[in-house]
C-alpha cells in the first residue's frame, strides 16, 4: 500500500488536535519552568508583554472576543479563566492544521516539528499579534522576550510532532 492511499484527513486532523492540546500543555509547563528561575507572576507578565502593567496577548484576545461578540467586559476572574482557554484554543487549532498538513505534505514534519514551532512563533507572536494590536511590534521587546517565546514554540513544535506521530500510528 503506497503512502498516498493511506492518507486520511480525519485521522490527520484528530492526531493534530491531540498533538496541539498536549503541545500547548508542554509549552505551558516549559514557560512555567523558564519563569520559575526569574521571579514569578510579575516576571511572567513582563516576559510575555515587555511591560509588567500590560496584559498578556491571551487576555487581550479573550477580552476582544468577549466585548466584540458578546458586548461583555470580562471580570478579573473571567480573565483568569479565559487566558488559558485562548492559549489552548490557538495551540489546538495550530495542531489540527499541522496534523492535516502532515497527511498531505509529510515534509512539514521534518526535523521533528521544530521548524513548525519556529514558523508558528514567527507567524503568531512576531506577526499576527502585533498586526491585530494584541502586542507591540517585535522591536518593542527585549531579546530575552524573543528568546523565551521562540524556545517555548520550539517545545510546542517538537511536542506536537511527537504526539501527532504516535496518535496517527495508533489510528
Amino acid at each position: 500500500m503506497n503512502k498516498q492511499s493511506t492518507r486520511s484527513a480525519w485521522k490527520g486532523l484528530a492526531a493534530g488536535v491531540v498533538g496541539g492540546v498536549v503541545a500547548s500543555w508542554a509549552m505551558d509547563r516549559f514557560q512555567y519552568w523558564w519563569l520559575s528561575f526569574g521571579g514569578g507572576d510579575e516576571l511572567q507578565l513582563q516576559q510575555a508583554t515587555g511591560d509588567p502593567r500590560e496584559e498578556p496577548a491571551t487576555v487581550k484576545t479573550a477580552s476582544a472576543i468577549s466585548e466584540g461578540v458578546f458586548r461583555h467586559s470580562l471580570t478579573d476572574r473571567e480573565r483568569e479563566i479565559a487566558a488559558p482557554f485562548v492559549h489552548y484554543a490557538v495551540g489546538t487549532t495550530a495542531g489540527a492544521v499541522y496534523g492535516l498538513a502532515a497527511e498531505y505534505e509529510p515534509d512539514v514534519t521534518t526535523f521533528a516539528g521544530i521548524p513548525f514551532g519556529a514558523a508558528f512563533c514567527m507567524v503568531v507572536d512576531e506577526g499576527a499579534l502585533p498586526l491585530l494590536g494584541l502586542a507591540k511590534g517585535p522591536t518593542a521587546y527585549p531579546i530575552s522576550t524573543h528568546a523565551y517565546a521562540f524556545a517555548s514554540h520550539l517545545v510546542f513544535g517538537l511536542t506536537a510532532e511527537v504526539v501527532r506521530r504516535a496518535v496517527r500510528r495508533a489510528l
